[in-house]
């Protein structure tokens, strides 16, 4: 049988397998990308959560939500100092700028710059022989009118004599008379001029009119001085004792006054800039008289006696006043109070190992340590440490509970630059509140 040679009458039996075959490879192409598809969702797709990493209070893939990790402390009776805080600046008790009392050459400087001197010594010595010649030019005219005096003297007793012999006229013994009082006079100006000369001789050697520490030389020897010099020859300032004035707010100048009023002495302590290491420990000297209008503060006076100089002139420190001793107060670390829109609150463990969030109030701080006067029992635990993952009713795992301390028990501080005196007491003061 004879097929037929047109392509056109063979096309209808030739197309049907082709589509077939195509259908078939499209077929496969699709089960594969979605079979690919599912494999790459489970794998790095939608994970389920488990109970290590569900997130607090939420079901994870086990159903049971995960215990969050704290650190918590309990709440205790406990003695709480109530401290005033202020900024301050170290101020001497006394500053001197030495000058010269007379005018003449500067023959030598018996000082070093920045040495400790002491009250009445010697700093520096003026050229003394003109006031040499003074003094004995002024001995000389007191030696000449003592003789005049003296012969004066003599002639009026003999006036007297003749006159009571009526041999010469009352004028002249009154004449006489008052020759002797006109050398008298004499005699006590010289006497003045002889002391002045002396004077003089003493202020050409300048010595400290207080004990403290010299500062920069500002004339140099063989230079002239005089008494209008006007940064003199050096500037003292008084160290032993030295005060630090700091201010506190107008609200709390009527519980200082009330202490200070009683006689008593407020402690005061000065801490360095970074808060970590104790200056010096003194007390309230004295309370300014106004309030700054600007601020709202008053100025107050501290003193302190500075043994080892930690405090210099014009030196910044902060400054710590203790006000008051509250006794048996609940006391928690100051961490574990939380501040949200309601106000203040703290995190309470349960026994069933899940917190509540407690309303507080609280009251004195003192450094790492705070008062609650309302919202709190003792014997109850309150978280301190990663607060930040919780809410109320969530469950948790409470771990080491640490050492509750003072904030001055003495921690060392880090890059301090001096071995500190005996005594002396580091850490962080805090903030201070009433």
């Amino acid at each position: 049988m004879n097929r037929p040679t047109d392509p056109a009458l063979r096309e209808p039996a030739v197309a049907p397998a082709r589509r077939g075959a195509r259908g078939l490879l499209w077929l496969v192409a699709a089960v594969l990308i979605l079979g690919g598809g599912y494999f790459a969702y489970q794998r790095y797709g939608a994970t389920p959560a488990t109970p290590a990493t569900a997130p607090p209070g939420r079901p994870g893939s086990g159903g049971a939500p995960a215990p969050v990790p704290v650190v918590a402390a309990p709440a205790r009776n406990a003695d709480i100092d109530a401290y005033l805080t202020g900024i301050g600046t170290a101020a001497p008790l006394r500053t001197v700028a030495v000058k010269a009392r007379v005018t003449g050459q500067l023959l030598r400087v018996a000082f070093e710059e920045g040495q400790l001197v002491k009250e009445g010594q010697l700093l520096a010595e003026i050229d003394p022989r003109p006031f040499q010649v003074q003094l004995a030019q002024a001995e000389g005219q007191m030696v000449r009118d003592q003789a005049l005096l003296e012969n004066a003297r003599l002639d009026l007793e003999r006036y007297r004599t003749l006159f009571q012999q009526d041999s010469i006229a009352k004028q002249q013994v009154d004449t006489q008379a008052a020759l002797v009082r006109q050398y008298e006079g004499a005699v006590k100006v010289n006497q003045s001029a002889i002391d002045n000369a002396r004077l003089q001789l003493q202020y050409a050697r300048i010595t400290a009119p207080i004990s403290g520490r010299a500062g920069l030389r500002q004339v140099d020897p063989g230079n002239m001085v005089t008494g209008n010099e006007p940064n003199g020859l050096v500037v003292i300032t008084q160290l032993q004792p030295i005060t630090v004035v700091f201010s506190v707010p107008q609200d709390d100048v009527p519980a200082v006054m009330k202490r200070v009023q009683s006689g008593d002495k407020l402690p005061v302590e000065a801490w360095d800039r970074e808060l970590k290491t104790r200056l010096a420990s003194g007390v309230l000297a004295s309370v300014d008289n106004v309030v700054d209008p600007t601020t709202g503060t008053v100025k107050l006076r501290a003193q302190f006696a500075n043994a080892d100089n930690a405090l210099f002139p014009n030196q910044f420190v902060n400054v710590r006043m203790k006000l008051d001793t509250l006794r048996d107060a609940i006391v928690i670390p100051a961490s574990a109070v939380q501040r949200g829109a309601q106000g203040f609150f703290v995190y309470v463990v349960k026994p069933d190992q899940t917190v509540a969030v407690r309303a507080v109030k609280p009251g004195t701080v003192d450094g790492q340590r705070i008062a609650i006067t309302e919202g709190l029992a003792p014997g109850e635990v309150v978280v301190v440490d990663g607060t930040d993952r919780l809410r109320d009713g969530a469950r948790v795992e409470v771990g080491e509970r640490p050492e509750f301390k003072s904030p001055l028990d003495g921690r060392a501080a880090k890059g301090a630059r001096r071995k500190p005196p005996a005594g002396e007491e580091k850490g962080p003061p805090g903030p201070a509140a009433k």
